[in-house]
């Protein structure tokens, strides 16, 4: 076979693995509703027809295994059609084994390649389950061959020979651009519907100037269809049929279009500035017609006939410019309406109906409850409610943890129902629905509920909660615990449960997207997980504050409260500035230094607050005024930036200017470090003039308790403090921060003190900087050493006490406050 031959083949078992995608999970749909109503018309004649389908196309690509299995999968629901076979649970078993090996039948992979001896062993099982006992040892030993011509369920459907098979194999596979004559294949009427669903996803081939045979007409795969109807190779395409796009194509087109929408709604302002200009032309017009009639009688003939066609021109030209201005805003009203179209249907791509992410819950709910020994009737709700696809594609370890999680916890055996009088068959059901512009997904069972009082012995086992403590715990608090990671009801593993992952994973992807869980619970009346999560990821509510002359954007699904906070309700708490919020003080930090901007001059009496965070940790971030709230659509930073601290995205807003989306988590992060390392400004040096004339003092110092003696005596005498636990964090701090002095040890990790002396005098711009070593060190060598170095003061820790330091500061930048 050529290299084109063959890529030509590896093109169609890429079509035939789209083809068997499709058609088994038509297949598995079709059988799970037929394990209820075996004599549903309906759903044997789909299952027949994708039976059917995928008996041609595996013809087309040379899988004889495909074939045969398709076939004899195609002969059973004929046989249910015409009743001479009932459908049981072990046909449906089997059934459904067989589109599993539909799907390996095209698989390049040799560790999942389908061997002969499986399809063998599956069309011997299949076909001996309604025959009698020596019918069955006689079909075991039947060939492929003697299936191919007959069936233990009676005859089917047959066609005639096609008058030229050949020809129309060519014909079908020319729209791939695949040289067929060459391919060991053949094709009988049974491809006729694989040849529509291949050709119709197939690529468009080069142009050909050689004659191409015309395709004998096929027969349709349904007796319902006229022999005669020709297969129509180039017809419409199915309107609902899925494309695959790359996800940062989406983004792009996003991006583009939300560009596009802002560029469209400069021409507003543009029109009104022509407004302007007719008017101001308008005025001119009358002032040389008051020109006109005060000269009239001064102006010989010849002059006025002169100043009267300017008159003419100006009134043309007046009367173009309002035709133009009318123009213009007919273009504005449709060029802002297309854009806002397109821009609306850029972000509907990023939608897809929940039901995209559900197709195998029906089989795992189904394969799962029959290895438990339980009845489930499961239903899906709301399949076409509208998701973002990221977020879609983040459900289905989630929810697939959920479902496991009611079969083996929450839905009891059959015979423990009908002891408690429910009915034997459970009922399972996963629900997405939007509501309150969020969206709600839930997975109700109508089992035995969770037994509170052993998830409260539980938390008492693994040592989370005291007895007492557990015994206060209400059964919200207590179901919360079932989402703790490594917690499990289960007392041993098995292959369902038992590790304690599975509400941990859905816990930690719900509040990834910035979404909550809630567990309700009834006792002999069933269990409800419900995951509340934002309708799509690419827009999102957001309150907009300004930040030293920049608009910041804050997620409100991390935004608490805003406050006016008045001056004198924020009090110090062991060093930090705190306020009241909910009973509880709550830490307050400015977002002048968490965003590095520079603070107004101005000091308002009030500060606009955001309260941010959770019950694990809440703060106040005080801003400089409120924008307001605003539907952003989120534009990803370039990937080159790496990641921005604190920034999580983009957006632009619709007079065009960027707004930066904060990062509330990282944010978060970063006041702790602060927090940890002393470092947090006050809000009034922050907002105020006179704290920008407060001098400011590096500590390096790698002792905790060190550092925090010499910070907390500078700051009580009236300095900024920054601290840094090395020279190296010390010497990160000096090039981004300016400051009147630097107060250093010399043993450290990293860098020790006489290395970042010796770097701050050799820089240009920190030379000028005053030095201070405060070391255990008094030995004249190593104050030699120091002040060699560059140091401007050298005291040791072991003599000084307060008022030396204080002094030794003193001395060398004056006071707290200039």
């Amino acid at each position: 076979m050529s290299h084109d031959d063959d890529l030509g083949r590896r093109s169609l078992l890429d079509l035939f693995r789209e083809e068997a995608q499709t058609q088994t999970r038509v297949l598995s749909g079709g059988l799970l509703a037929l394990e209820h109503t075996p004599d549903d018309a309906s759903q044997l004649e789909a299952c027949m027809r994708a039976a059917h389908s995928l008996k041609g196309a595996a013809r087309i690509v040379g899988l004889q295994d495909g074939v045969d299995i398709a076939h004899v999968m195609e002969e059973c629901f004929v046989a249910a059609q015409r009743g001479t076979l009932v459908l049981s649970g072990a046909h449906i078993d089997e059934l459904l084994r067989g589109a599993d090996l539909l799907l390996r039948a095209g698989n390049d992979d040799p560790a999942a390649a389908l061997t002969r001896a499986e399809v063998d062993a599956f069309v011997t099982r299949l076909t001996a389950y309604d025959a009698t006992e020596a019918t069955a040892t006689n079909e075991a030993h039947r060939t492929h061959a003697d299936i191919a011509a007959g069936s233990p369920w009676g005859d089917t459907y047959a066609a005639p020979e096609e008058p030229d098979e050949d020809a129309t194999m060519r014909a079908a596979l020319a729209i791939l651009g695949v040289e067929v004559a060459k391919l060991p294949v053949s094709l009988s009427d049974d491809a006729a519907p694989a040849v529509q669903n291949l050709a119709a996803e197939a690529p468009a081939a080069e142009p050909s100037f050689a004659p191409t045979p015309e395709p004998a007409p096929l027969r349709p795969s349904s007796p319902d269809v006229p022999r005669d109807t020709p297969l129509n190779v180039h017809g419409p395409r199915d309107p609902e049929r899925m494309l695959r796009v790359r996800s940062d194509n989406l983004d792009r087109l996003l991006s583009l279009s939300g560009e596009s929408l802002v560029e469209s709604r400069w021409l507003k302002p543009f029109a009104e500035s022509l407004l302007r200009v007719k008017r101001t032309h308008r005025d001119a017009a009358r002032a040389l017609d008051t020109c006109f009639e005060s000269l009239a009688e001064r102006l010989d003939p010849q002059a006025l006939a002169a100043l009267d066609a300017v008159r003419q021109t100006l009134g043309t030209m007046q009367h173009l410019l309002a035709t133009r201005i009318d123009e213009l805003d007919r273009f504005d009203r449709r060029s802002s309406h297309l854009a806002q179209q397109l821009y609306d249907e850029a972000l509907q791509c990023r939608m897809r109906p929940f039901g995209d992410a559900t197709h195998a819950y029906p089989r795992i709910v189904r394969d799962l409850a029959r290895s438990l020994g339980k009845r489930v009737r499961f239903s899906i709700v709301g399949e076409s409610t509208q998701i973002d696809r990221d977020i879609l594609d983040m459900l289905d370890a989630p929810l697939g943890h959920l479902l496991r999680n009611a079969l083996d916890h929450g839905v009891e055996t059959p015979e423990q129902r009908l002891a408690d009088g429910k009915p034997a068959e459970a009922t399972l059901t996963l629900e997405a629905r939007h509501s309150a512009g969020k969206l709600l997904i839930s997975v109700s069972d109508d089992g035995a509920g969770v037994d509170l009082d052993a998830v409260r012995a539980a938390v008492v086992k693994r040592q989370l909660a005291d007895p007492e403590t557990a015994a206060r715990l209400s059964d919200h608090e207590l179901l919360d615990f079932l989402l703790l990671p490594g917690f499990s009801m289960r007392t041993e593993v098995t292959d369902v449960s038992g590790r304690g992952v599975g509400l941990d994973a859905v816990h930690e992807m719900v509040k990834a997207v910035r979404g909550t869980v809630r567990i309700a619970t009834e006792p002999g009346r069933g269990t409800r997980f419900v995951l509340q999560l934002p309708l799509t990821l690419s827009v999102i509510r957001s309150l907009l504050a300004e930040v030293g002359g920049e608009a910041y954007a804050f997620p409100l699904a991390h935004v608490r409260r805003t406050l006016e906070l008045a001056r004198g309700d924020i009090n110090m708490l062991e060093g930090q500035q705190h306020f009241a919020f909910d009973g509880r003080p709550v830490g307050l930090v400015t977002a002048h230094q968490l965003l590095d901007t520079e603070a107004p001059a101005e000091v308002r009496a009030n500060v606009p607050v955001v309260v941010i965070g959770d019950d694990r940790g809440t703060y106040g971030v005080a801003v400089d005024r409120f924008l307001g709230e605003r539907m952003l659509v989120v534009q990803p930073l370039d990937s080159r930036l790496g990641k921005v601290k604190d920034i999580a995205a983009g957006a632009l807003m619709e007079n065009g200017e960027a707004v930066l989306i904060v990062d509330v988590d990282d944010l978060l992060r970063s006041v702790d470090k602060l927090v940890r390392g002393g470092q947090l400004d006050k809000v009034q040096r922050a907002q105020g003039v006179a704290a920008r004339t407060r001098k400011h003092v590096l500590v390096v110092e790698d002792s905790l308790t060190v550092r925090e003696l010499e910070r907390k005596l500078l700051e009580k005498r009236g300095y900024t403090v920054t601290v840094a636990v090395d020279g190296m964090d010390g010497w990160n701090a000096l090039r981004s921060t300016h400051f009147d002095l630097v107060v250093t040890d010399i043993d450290m990790p990293r860098m020790d003190g006489i290395e970042l002396v010796t770097l701050i005098k050799r820089d240009t711009l920190l030379k000028t900087v005053p030095v201070m070593i405060v070391s255990y060190k008094d030995r004249d060598e190593d104050r030699r050493r120091g002040l060699d170095a560059g140091a401007d003061y050298y005291l040791a820790k072991g003599s000084f006490h307060d008022e030396a330091l204080l002094d030794a500061v003193h001395d060398l930048i004056g006071e707290a406050h200039t």
